[in-house]
């Protein structure tokens, strides 16, 4: 008996954050019905991804996040959920794109942990760092799956970050994101083929189970490429949401299937013996 994980492929409404706070409470309250317990919504779900500046004012911190939500959840939720939610993070002074690890039940919603996006795009039509700030640490937390990461987006395209959490100890990568579609010269779009093959090659590797949740909708004519997927820790699609509309998408995560995949590939136990002196190489490197 595994636990069925729901994704929120979401279009929020750009710069209105209690409009979209509204929407985002509603979707919870219908995963959890439909049997979700762990609920995963994209990168930005809480304004939308381009703000520029705009990131100041429309920024939370994850308890004003907790409490936004605690009132309009009450009464919709028939048993405790976990949500992980994509937003602008205001922490410390400084403001970072962020994700909430949020533990709800009937009458309370408390921020367990946020995570801080670490690679932050600045190519193309990216140009993060000159709005928000760098994270620092790796996004592990302790939930009904067991170990999990969060990574946010540009994370999973830097192969040392996924390969890091694995080593860390999770088994389920949870990975939000917001990719505007891009690159139309083939059959498909060519970042939602890049993110197809990214999260089926960590799950391989890893023998762990991927959770990507796209954000979908336009902001300033740009279109969000959706396609939110749930990978088992084969590499196998176990669910796929549609390209550019809104959608939940579940499936149940059996966590007994981390171990068997593990063992008739067992590149993680053969990375974990030899990390020791992979830790000797780059201290003694000069990279």
């Amino acid at each position: 008996m595994g636990t069925t994980v729901a994704v929120v492929q979401f279009a929020p409404d750009k710069g209105k954050l209690h409009a979209n706070l509204d929407r985002i409470a509603d979707l919870v309250g219908q995963a959890c019905k439909e049997g979700a317990s762990f609920i995963v919504f994209p990168e930005a779900a809480t304004t939308g991804y381009f703000l520029e500046g705009g990131v100041v004012e429309l920024s939370l911190s994850g308890a004003e996040l907790a409490s936004q939500l605690q009132g309009r959840l009450r009464g919709k939720l028939e048993r405790p959920v976990e949500v992980v939610v994509g937003f602008y993070e205001e922490k410390h002074g400084n403001i970072y794109n962020s994700a909430a690890y949020l533990v709800c039940s009937r009458e309370s919603v408390e921020c367990k942990y946020t995570y801080q996006k670490f690679f932050l795009p600045t190519y193309g039509v990216f140009d993060e760092e000159r709005f928000v700030s760098r994270g620092r640490d790796l996004g592990l937390i302790e939930t009904y799956l067991g170990k999990a990461s969060i990574m946010i987006c540009e994370d999973v395209w830097h192969s040392v970050w996924p390969t890091l959490n694995a080593v860390a100890g999770a088994t389920v990568m949870i990975i939000p994101s917001a990719s505007p579609a891009r690159g139309f010269s083939g059959e498909g779009i060519e970042n939602h083929d890049r993110y197809a093959r990214l999260v089926k090659g960590i799950a391989e590797e890893h023998g762990v189970f991927t959770v990507l949740a796209q954000l979908v909708g336009f902001e300033g004519g740009k279109g969000f490429v959706g396609g939110s997927m749930i990978n088992d820790p084969f590499g196998n699609v176990i669910v796929q949401a549609p390209v550019g509309e809104e959608a939940i998408i579940m499936a149940e995560l059996d966590m007994d299937l981390v171990p068997i995949a593990r063992s008739s590939t067992p590149l993680i136990s053969d990375l974990q013996s030899a990390w020791p002196n992979i830790q000797r190489i780059v201290n003694d490197s000069n990279f």
